[in-house]
This record gives C-alpha cells, structure tokens and sequence, in this order.
C-alpha cells in the first residue's frame, strides 16, 4: 500500500467558466465591490447554461485530479465566488446587497462583505445535490468541503449577533443540517475549513472545537469528520511577506482536537515546516499532511516530497497520514496544479507502508 492522498478544497476554474472568483482579486476597481458583488449576477446572466457549466467544470477538475492519482477529490469548488460566501448565500439572516467594507485575518487584506442582519438559519438543502452530481463523474470518493462557523462569523460583517459564541452556535446549526443532508445522500468525506482556529486559537479552545462537534452532531459513524486549519492563504502567487498565523498555533490546538469526535484535521507544511514533533500530539486523529505549497509557482520534486512524508512517518503512523497540498489550489492555475499534484501523488506511491 501507498501513502494516500486528498486535495483541500478549490481548483482552479476552467477558462470557459466566466464567473468571479476571490483568487483573482478586485481587478476592476471598487466600484464593483469585489467578486462577492458580481456573483449572482453573473450566474443570472448564464442563464440555463450555468448548470451545463459548471458540471463540465467540475467533471475536469476531478479528471485532473483523478488522473494524477489523488484517491479522495474534491468537486474543485467550481461552483462558489469563494468557499465562504457560496454558502452564506444559503442562509436565512447575511444580506448580500448590504455589503460592508471589512479589514481581515489581522490586517491581511480588505474586502467588501455581506451583512449578518437577522438570525441566520439554514434554508433548503443545497450541498447534497452539488455531491450527488459531482460524484457521478467519478469512481472515487468525492470530498466536499463546508466553511465553518468560526470562519465565517470573520469573513461577513455582523449587526445582528455581535457575539462570537453566539453567532457561531446558531452558524453550527445550520451547517449541521447541510451536514446530516449529505451524510444521508450518500457522502462519506465531509470537511469543515477552519483557518481561523490558527490565527485565533484561545477562541478556538474556548468555544470553536465545541461548534465543530455542533456541526457533527448526530452524523454518522460513516461519515469521515474532517477539519481544514491552514495558517493563512496568501493574497497573490509568490508573495513571501503574507502574514501568517503563528507557528504555534497547531501544538495549541493539537491535543484538543485530539480528544473531540474530529477523525482528520488538515495542517499545512509546505509554505512554512513545522516541528515533527506536532504529528506525535495527535495520538488518535489522522493528519491529512500538506506537502505542496498552494502559493508558490517552484513545483516540488518528488525526491523532496517523498523525503518530506517520509520524515513524518517517523513521528505517526502509515495509516494516519495522508499526502496532501496545504490548502485549496486557485491560485495556481491549471498546469501549475496539474504539476505539483502528479508528483505529490508519484512521491506517495514510491512509499511502501
């Protein structure tokens, strides 16, 4: 057996699919608000032909995917401005015509959000569908991937809750309904992203982890509970100066996450290493193991990937790592993609566990 291998979420989007998207920016100005502004009006413009699109969108993303070897896929996101707002769009209480100008991840950058201005709950099912018709394009177990409550409540601006624990109990309700609808649809690896749990992570202890256990609840034993904690997504390609969450913030988290019902926690390695010695803290969890730098246009040889995973074998066991990039691959673009998963897929299959 190899080492097996997931990709984290998004994927760059096929030329023939003209819809915003945040990893290209505000390019045209503030007028436009940004990517979050155009959105359903681009998809209104599409028209019947939004549909047609966006399977053929998804169908090569997982071809790509599929054909460098990657075991567990995902659908790209090739359907979200980006993973956050798709899914706000979906629930009762954010307006997305009352958007708000809002300074993120610690000064990292600003962006035009929409407002929470009632109770947010969640509406009709949306995600079992998105699964249902990604997974018939593929053989292989499609993974879809969910915001969580903690990253939300900071990439929307809030007049309504203006409480942070409350907020993210009633997020973590109406995630856990989109939760147990793809469970019972058939879903078996399922992925909330927190990357906020890294820049924040006293809130995360205090009250976080308990919103992902909310997300979960009552899903069953089938179902795979995956979390996605990269420390930062840079805002260009190349760009060393992002400013990252702390080191730390993982040998922080680890031994709580360990003792929740979490099976999977993503971490991110590529971009910034860390000490090994983080692996030997999750006793219990697997760790999915980023490998591949989802910002930086160097692709990996497979010598250094193996090399890397073989390093982390030293500190966890075979069967609970799994090969991975740090974090969704938009910024890339499709042959940088494309390169960087085929050797991260060849340096996994070089290794016999």
């Amino acid at each position: 057996m190899a080492i097996r291998t997931t990709t984290i979420g998004a994927y760059p989007k096929p030329e023939f699919l003209k819809v915003s998207d945040w990893f290209y920016g505000n390019e045209d100005g503030p007028d436009t608000a940004h990517p979050t502004a155009r959105y359903a009006d681009e998809i209104a413009q599409l028209g019947n032909q939004a549909e047609k699109l966006f399977v053929a969108a998804a169908k090569e993303v997982i071809k790509d995917q599929v054909e460098a070897g990657i075991d567990m896929p995902t659908d790209g996101e090739v359907r979200r401005e980006n993973y956050i707002h798709y899914h706000c769009r979906h629930l009762d209480g954010i307006d997305f015509n009352q958007l708000t100008e809002k300074t993120l991840r610690q000064g990292a950058y600003q962006a035009w959000l929409p407002t929470i201005v009632g109770e947010i709950k969640a509406r009709e099912n949306f995600l079992p569908r998105d699964w249902s018709v990604s997974q018939a394009l593929t053989d292989s177990p499609l993974k879809i991937t969910l915001p969580g409550p903690m990253t939300i409540g900071d990439t929307v601006a809030d007049n309504y809750y203006n409480d942070p624990r409350k907020r993210g109990a009633a997020l973590a309700q109406a995630l856990n309904a989109e939760i147990l609808a793809l469970a019972a649809a058939g879903c078996k690896y399922i992925q909330v992203d927190e990357p906020l749990f890294a820049r924040k992570t006293e809130e995360a202890l205090s009250y976080g982890i308990d919103h992902i256990e909310q997300c979960f609840y009552k899903v069953p034993k089938s179902v795979v509970r995956t979390i996605h904690i990269c420390c930062g997504y840079p805002d260009q390609l190349d760009n060393p100066k992002y400013p990252k969450a702390p080191r730390k913030s993982y040998f922080e988290l680890a031994s709580a996450i360990d003792n929740s019902s979490i099976q999977a926690v993503s971490l991110e390695d590529a971009h910034r290493k860390n000490d090994l010695g983080l692996l030997e803290l999750f006793k219990n969890t697997t760790v999915i193991f980023g490998v591949i730098a989802i910002a930086k246009s160097r692709i990996e040889t497979v010598d250094e990937i193996q090399c890397r995973l073989e390093s982390a074998l030293q500190h966890i066991n075979p069967d609970r790592i799994i090969g991975a990039p740090d974090c969704g691959l938009g910024l890339l673009g499709r042959d940088l993609a494309r390169a960087k998963l085929n050797n991260l897929c060849e340096a996994a299959q070089n290794i016999n566990i």
